[in-house]
């Protein structure tokens, strides 16, 4: 099965780092983000992808290819990049790459958060629903120092419950070649329309995912994941 990773964007909100290249091709430990999330799918036994790419797109396309001959690990990827134009908006990027994979189920994702989802389990779950498409959802990261006040006294300050916050949208999209008909411009976010119009035709299903997931939309976040890179087992690779 095809992973399509969306990495065209121009990382606007971490533009310290993306002045020269694309956000997935911010460095992790020494490695771009991208390599660590295709090695979330390589590690389950999936290690097709196709890279939609845009601003700076030369740079992913570079690395691609030197790496080919110099990391072991993607020896056994089979790696394509896809310009789906600078411009072009998450929308536009899915669904240029579905056109070349007329009817296949792909996976699709962004390529700036990483998570220990269990691919096997999201597939079987999109398998048994029957929809057009499955979304994984997640708890977002508890980012305030959480008030519980009484009248005018603070009886309790400290980190907020994660489970506290809800769900969100974590990617990890796993989409029937249907899907790609939901896009209905190149310059329309896949957030806002696509997944908006799944929703009213009642096409849309969510898999719950209880595990690690972090996004890297700031330097803070960036810092967050780097401490952890080090680990021997990072978090999204111990499923």
């Amino acid at each position: 099965m095809k992973v399509i990773i969306i990495a065209g964007g121009l990382g606007t909100r971490i533009s310290e780092e993306t002045e020269d290249k694309p956000k997935p091709m911010v460095l992790i430990n020494g490695q771009p983000i991208l390599w660590h999330l295709m090695n979330i799918f390589s590690l389950q036994g999936f290690n097709d992808f196709i890279i939609s790419t845009g601003y700076k797109s030369d740079v992913i396309e570079k690395w691609v290819s030197k790496n080919k001959i110099l990391d072991s690990n993607f020896e056994k990827m089979n790696i394509r990049t896809l310009n789906t134009g600078l411009h072009t908006q998450t929308g536009g990027r899915i669904s240029e790459v579905m056109k070349v994979l007329p009817k296949e189920r792909v996976i699709a994702t962004y390529g700036d958060g990483l998570a220990n989802v269990s691919i096997k389990k999201l597939l079987d779950f999109h398998a048994c629903h029957g929809k057009l498409a499955t979304v994984t959802a997640v708890r977002p990261p508890a980012r305030f120092g959480y008030m519980k006040i009484e009248g005018n006294t603070v009886t309790h300050f400290g980190e907020k419950n994660q489970a506290d916050e809800g769900w969100i949208n974590g990617g990890f999209f796993v989409l029937e070649p249907e899907v790609s008909d939901y896009v209905k411009s190149l310059d329309e976010p896949f957030e806002s329309g696509a997944l908006v119009r799944l929703v009213d035709d009642s096409n849309l299903m969510a898999y719950h995912h209880e595990g690690f997931w972090q996004p890297m939309d700031t330097l803070r976040e960036k810092r967050e994941l780097e401490k952890a890179a080090v680990a021997k087992n990072p978090p999204w690779l111990s499923l």
